[in-house]
């Protein structure tokens, strides 16, 4: 039998198919618009080969609301859960929320599903290793920030003890504060907390913080 050299052409390899990259823009008042995220987030895409799955867009939505309070951010998830898309792009990281423990949680969520995420302000891109260097230094900034949040409930229930109040805010009864814990375990945003068990947002954000600063 005769043997002779086999070439990279005699086995080509599939060419690689572009990444589906979701597109999440966001702008917190009606009077604003999403467009120049949108159009600058796609000439990125371009230049990358990017496909551009689909634009997701919360319009007139405060970065302060929690994810499932935001329609589109809510789409972004469902979509991501599927698996329908490789990456999310975003103008920056104050689009995608205020804290950055909640940014932690999207990355970590992200992350569980092979999904990268790109920050074009930031210039991250957990696709590459210094991209996701950074993703690591950003879980020590949460843990520090959520450090920071304790020790300030816990000065603040302190003084109102001191000062003979029971708690700083508003109490309600103890079935109540109950059925509140267990709707923000759930992972419900603090206003619809509120409307859902017919409380005051005060409330719910009393609760909050006493479950993050005496965790069960």
């Amino acid at each position: 039998m005769l043997f002779r050299d086999i070439r990279p052409e005699d086995h080509p390899m599939p060419p690689r198919r572009p990444r589906r990259a979701a597109l999440y823009v966001r702008v917190s008042t009606d009077g604003q618009t999403t467009a120049n995220q949108q159009h600058e987030l796609e000439a990125v895409a371009r230049r990358h080969g990017w496909t551009v799955a689909e634009v997701f867009a919360d319009r007139g939505v405060s970065g302060a609301k929690a994810r499932d309070e935001r329609p589109a951010m809510h789409r972004l998830m469902a979509a991501i859960a599927r698996k329908e898309v490789d990456m999310v792009a975003a103008w920056s990281v104050d689009r995608l929320g205020r804290s950055l423990q909640d940014l932690v949680g999207f990355l970590a969520e992200l992350h569980a599903k092979g999904v990268d995420l790109y920050l074009h302000q930031q210039g991250l891109d957990t696709g590459t290793p210094a991209g996701r260097a950074m993703f690591g230094m950003m879980g020590v900034f949460a843990e520090f920030e959520r450090a920071m949040i304790v020790e300030r409930v816990k000065a603040g229930l302190a003084r109102a003890r001191a000062q003979g109040r029971v708690g700083g805010r508003p109490r309600v009864a103890g079935d109540v504060e109950k059925r509140i814990r267990a709707v923000l375990a759930s992972g419900v945003g603090i206003h619809k907390t509120a409307r859902q068990l017919g409380v005051g947002t005060s409330v719910v954000q009393r609760v909050k913080g006493e479950m993050v600063a005496d965790p069960v």
